[in-house]
């Protein structure tokens, strides 16, 4: 038989969005790799995903649906029916519906396991909505800082990712781009060839930090105030674009004299731990080089602060007038440009008045009855492992615990929260289901046509959702829908409107010629202003901010935990500890692939030399890391890694491969950031001590 190639998407949470060529030979995937007809990626993957084949066909996939058999956490299951399994599910549903707490004791809890808009979040919603259980908030990743962007910009837009390899000067702040973001890497390294400057802000020293020309390390959750203090610095020594500035902008006064007033660069260096000499070099250089571009990430949002600080970064390319150049600007998330209508995917209209919503970074809260509303009586778990990546992680275990909590978990592996199921269902991995996918990291819309045929008995999501809805006898026009139906829904097609940047775009469109990039009606945004904000201009100083009671102003504010800010918590756990991805996971996703634990070696803790040494702690120690929520056993790496002060811990292993079975989150607070209830994971002071060699 011959063999044949499928075009494919890398469904996972990275803003690269790989386009794939996957080989079938006699119905099995043989090969995988980069699709070389796709501009942005190039033809390359990354070390993970060019190993998705290893997924697909591991030892350890779940292929069966199976009933928990033994004690909660215990992982011991028997083998039943698909029928047996929804059946089950469906009786208990609706017996928490019909309960004294109604269907709000029901808890649907997922996040981006796949960012396919099919199988993420279409037919779920549209279950989960019309059985009126508790709405899931989801803003454990990007939320705070997307939001805090908004409140500047208008919308997500930013630059075209494409256009950085023209840029003269180019900051990746709070991103890892080589290694999280590695196909816009390249054209940074395109640019650097062309003669930029790369610089990195950083709080460790990151992959890409060590491959900049310059590496700036803050203190963890004072973006803002280096922000603030760069603006100083533009402000005082005539360095912004006074043009655009009054003709783009609002606000421009009353920031000028908030940053000169309250943020000189010698309080800065102060707050942020940075030379008053570097920060004054960054203002400066930042401001002569064009076009002049700013990679920002997540990592810095994850602080109490944290949308502040992004709000506030975002205001300095406006000031310098960056936005003039197709190069110039700024990038946080491309997500905005595709103009899907995934409101009629997810029909929200069918959420029942007075719905209540769950903020999924407070699992642990939740399933104790700390929150408004019922106790969670019913847990859907599908497109996440909350065991593994939930902050605050002993309490969302011992909720997982409780006897009387049904769990639902619809999964791939065997994972930590696998283990807590009373019911498990096999779910379809990327090669075997159509998914549509855009990017919040590039700006081209793909189709993931299915490669081969399931294995086993595993079932895509909407499948799953189709039978519930069926054994509820949910109205047949909201479910009974295919997946290319959803596909071209998203797209407008069955619409009389249709976003301009979908222009010429269909299903058979990316069926038939592959990836499209998205029509973009300009070029560069905000050449001349024209932002899409309430009063049409990039707001320095924002109303709607000071509407909902924040400072309209950019300003500073401090993590809830560090030694400046919480003295007395930092008297007992003095440390900064970070937790980024580590190269070899993505979230938990991967921790199960044999040969990329093997690359991370084991859980570990990159920490200073004289933090080491004032605690009598040597290279390759096993240490303890806690506080007051938890701990986690690592392997200690002294070195010039990190600031004084601060600890690095690369993340998500999964419990069950972690000495002492937790991992980092164990020791993170479910305290939300100050925009739109983002996660805190980088706010969280703990203490290090050695301790003996642990067993797993």
């Amino acid at each position: 038989m011959t063999a044949t190639t499928v075009r494919a998407v890398c469904p996972l949470d990275c803003p690269d969005t790989c386009s794939m060529l996957v080989t079938i030979d006699d119905g099995r995937a043989v090969a995988i790799g980069g699709d070389p007809q796709h501009s942005f990626t190039r033809g390359f993957l990354c070390h993970k995903t060019a190993r998705y084949l290893d997924r697909v066909y591991h030892r350890d996939r779940l292929l069966h649906p199976l009933r928990r058999i033994g004690a909660k956490g215990q992982g011991q299951f028997e083998r039943i029916t698909w029928d047996e399994a929804l059946d089950v599910i469906a009786s208990r549903l609706k017996s928490v519906a019909d309960g004294p707490h109604g269907p709000q004791a029901i808890l649907p809890y997922s996040y981006c396991g796949t960012m396919g808009r099919i199988q993420s979040e279409s037919l779920d919603r549209r279950f989960f909505h019309r059985l009126g259980a508790s709405v899931l908030e989801r803003p454990i990743c990007a939320t705070a800082g997307f939001q805090g962007y908004c409140y500047t910009i208008g919308s997500g837009r930013g630059m075209d990712p494409e256009a950085f390899s023209q840029s003269r000067y180019i900051i990746n702040w709070g991103s890892n781009t080589a290694v999280t973001n590695s196909h816009l890497w390249v054209r940074m390294v395109d640019a650097k060839k062309r003669g930029a400057k790369i610089v990195t802000i950083d709080p460790r020293r990151s992959e890409t930090a060590a491959k900049s020309d310059w590496h700036l390390a803050p203190r963890p959750g004072t973006d803002g105030a280096l922000a603030l203090g760069l603006m100083h610095v533009l402000f005082r020594d005539n360095l912004q674009d006074d043009d655009y500035v009054a003709t783009a902008c609002v606000g421009a006064s009353e920031l000028r004299d908030r940053v000169l007033a309250d943020y000189s660069p010698a309080r800065v260096a102060e707050l942020t731990g940075l030379a008053t000499e570097d920060i004054e070099r960054l203002a400066r250089e930042y401001a002569s080089s064009t076009p002049a571009a700013i990679r920002i990430n997540y990592g810095m949002q994850r602080h109490a602060g944290g949308g502040m600080a992004v709000r506030t970064i975002a205001c300095l390319p406006a000031v310098i007038g960056a936005w003039r150049h197709r190069a110039g600007g700024i990038l946080l998330s491309s997500s905005a440009v595709f103009g899907l209508n995934m409101s009629g995917l997810q029909r929200p209209d069918l959420i029942p008045s007075g719905t209540r919503a769950v903020n999924m970074n407070q699992l642990d809260m939740a399933l104790h009855g700390e929150l408004p509303g019922p106790l969670v009586q019913a847990l859907i778990v599908y497109n996440s492992n909350p065991a593994a990546v939930c902050p605050n992680q002993q309490r969302v275990l011992s909720g997982l615990r409780r006897d009387d909590l049904f769990t639902v978990v619809m999964e791939h592996f065997p994972t930590d929260t696998v283990d807590f199921a009373d019911i498990v269902l096999p779910a379809t991995m990327q090669l075997e289901h159509l998914d549509l996918h855009h990017s919040y990291g590039h700006e081209w819309l793909q189709l993931n046509r299915p490669a081969i045929a399931p294995l086993g008995e595993c079932r895509p999501n909407t499948d799953v959702f189709r039978a519930l809805a069926r054994r509820l006898n949910f109205e047949p026009e909201l479910f009974d829908v295919t997946d290319e139906q959803l596909a071209r829904i998203a797209m407008w097609e069955e619409s009389a409107t249709r976003s301009p940047h979908l222009s010429g775009i269909s299903f058979d469109v990316l069926a038939n010629d592959g990836p499209q990039k998205i029509r973009t009606p300009v070029e560069h945004p905000f050449a001349s202003g024209c932002f899409p904000t309430p009063s049409g201009k990039c707001e320095l100083l924002c109303q709607r901010l000071a509407e909902i009671g924040f400072d309209p102003l950019p300003t500073f504010i401090a993590p809830a935990e560090s030694p400046q800010s919480a003295p007395e918590l930092a008297a007992r756990f003095p440390l900064q500890l970070i937790s980024p991805p580590s190269p070899h996971f993505l979230n938990s996703t991967f921790g199960e692939v044999d040969s990329l634990r093997r690359s991370a070696r084991e859980p570990q803790l990159q920490m200073s030399v004289a933090d080491a040494a004032s605690r009598s702690i040597a290279d390759g120690a096993t240490v303890r890391v806690f506080n007051d929520r938890g701990s986690f056993v690592a392997r200690v790496l002294v070195g010039n890694y990190v600031r004084d002060g601060v600890v690095f811990a690369p993340s998500i292993w999964w419990n069950k491969h972690s000495p002492g079975g937790a991992n980092v989150n164990s020791t993170c607070s479910s305290r939300l950031a100050d925009f739109a209830g983002g996660a805190t994971f980088f706010d969280n002071l703990v203490e290090v001590e050695v301790v003996a060699e642990a067993t797993k």
